[in-house]
């Protein structure tokens, strides 16, 4: 694969287009509109996002409205979950029929609760299905960037497309990893962040390391109810885009769920902290669907109620801890089962 559009000047999409670059690809990331796109060529590195990590050359930026997709072997997606589908809908009648489409994006869509892939696919119909990818994993952008080791799963229905993207992002120093449940792998990468949240919190109110890891041990267990339930096998939760990426955006302070969690702790209103970023956390949106979806189908999620309460309804957060911590004594194991 010689071509590669990535789409989203995000922190992470940024990193993917420098990632490819160093490989020898072709890549063109594409930004909003043109003024974002003319001074990242200028300035020829992501200031904001990911200042000293210069473009490697064969990395092109254009505005994704006016760019021609014909010769992308790849398209990757890297925006928010709130604007996947404003976003497909500028590039859907410019995509090459036999790209492969990779989303890495973490988060579900607000108000459907569907998985990234599912509205891509939604929106560009079922000729792209066999197509689509979905790249997860424990993977914080920055330290990607600076070439520091790391580890990540790429997911599709088709084994020859993700045997494709596995190829197309793997280097000396970014291993991949490939599995077909792409449901896993999705619900993985999204619910780990509603438990970042929850991380922070305890680490803001200096709770230490048993609550933490009470917290994340506990969190692993809810989200996988959630996801096998949802068609998931169990098993990709104690990989990669489940345990592996829920420890490191728990411990992590470059994980941005980790700080609203520790920002709300510490008395800070939710929108206050979310007007200060420059950056999206995933989880906050991700806390309301979920525990829709869990609501639904009959599933227990004690701490993600419990998030979404500090979050939409002005919970206290030591209170939150105290009521988790006082609900109905039950066998371990039991919380492992639907």
């Amino acid at each position: 694969m010689n071509r590669a559009s990535v789409l989203g000047t995000t922190t992470w999409g940024s990193t993917l287009a420098v990632l490819l670059a160093q490989k020898g690809i072709a890549v063109t990331l594409l930004a909003r509109n043109p003024d974002e796109a003319a001074h990242l060529a200028e300035d020829g590195e992501h200031r904001l996002f990911l200042p000293g990590i210069p473009f490697p050359p064969g990395l092109a930026v254009a505005p994704m409205n006016s760019y021609q997709l014909d010769l992308s072997e790849a398209v990757i997606v890297a925006v928010p979950s709130t604007s996947m589908r404003s976003n497909l809908r500028v590039m859907r009648d410019r995509l090459p029929p036999r790209a492969l489409l990779v989303s890495a994006s973490k988060g579900l869509e607000t108000g459907t609760g569907l998985r990234m892939s599912e509205v891509i696919e939604d929106e560009l119909g079922e000729s792209q299905h066999p197509r689509v990818c979905v790249l997860s994993g424990p993977n914080l952008a920055r330290e990607v960037a600076r070439g520091l080791p790391a580890v990540a799963v790429v997911a599709s229905r088709d084994p020859s497309a993700a045997e494709e993207a596995r190829q197309l992002f793997m280097a000396p120093t970014f291993r991949v990893y490939t599995n077909p449940d792409m449901i896993g792998v999705e619900m993985g990468g999204a619910l780990k962040n509603i438990i970042a949240l929850g991380a922070g919190i305890s680490d803001g109110l200096d709770y230490g390391d048993n609550a933490k890891a009470a917290l994340v041990t506990r969190g692993l267990a809810e989200i996988t109810r959630l996801g096998v339930a949802m068609g998931a096998t169990a098993a990709t939760f104690a990989g990669l885009a489940g345990l592996g990426d829920l420890v490191t955006t728990c411990a992590s302070p470059l994980s941005r769920n980790h700080y609203v969690g520790e920002q709300l702790a510490q008395g800070r209103t939710l929108n206050d902290i979310l007007t200060s970023m420059v950056n999206v956390a995933e989880g906050v949106n991700t806390t309301r669907a979920a525990r829709e979806m869990g609501q639904e189908m009959g599933i227990d999620m004690p701490i993600t109620e419990q998030m979404y309460q500090v979050l939409f309804q002005g919970k206290e957060p030591r209170k939150a801890v105290t009521e988790l911590m006082l609900r109905e004594a039950k066998a371990e194991l039991e919380s492992f089962q639907l």
